[in-house]
């Protein structure tokens, strides 16, 4: 079955940058696009960034548009999130996701804390 698992949140002050990691199997991680989302305390589930197929396509929400950016390892069938200049309202758990046969499937999450 799909599994999805991300890592490399933590805590970090406004400024700093991260990088989170998705690491997938049950599927053929090449043949299929790849969403992180994230979800702030309160607040809805959003896109935060888009990748295709091979990556030559990405896509961003406005709100992180130039700070973030998403790549992928077909080998490795992993895709990642470069976080950097931080704010505290990037605060949230980011998920990744992907659709295989029309469902969704998503990780557990991993906790992102930007706080001075």
């Amino acid at each position: 079955q799909v599994q999805l698992v991300e890592s490399g949140g933590g805590l970090v002050q406004p400024g700093e940058s991260l990088r989170l990691s998705c690491a997938a199997s049950g599927f053929t991680f090449s043949r299929y696009a790849m969403t992180w989302y994230r979800q702030a305390p309160g607040k809805e589930r959003e896109m935060v960034a888009f990748i295709s197929i091979t990556g030559g396509f990405t896509n961003y929400a406005d709100r992180v548009k130039g700070r973030f950016i998403i790549s992928r390892d077909n080998a490795k069938n992993t895709v990642y999130l470069q976080m950097n200049s931080l704010k505290p309202e990037d605060t949230a758990v980011y998920y990744c996701n992907v659709r295989v046969a029309g469902i969704g499937s998503w990780g557990q999450g991993t906790q992102v804390t930007v706080s001075s």
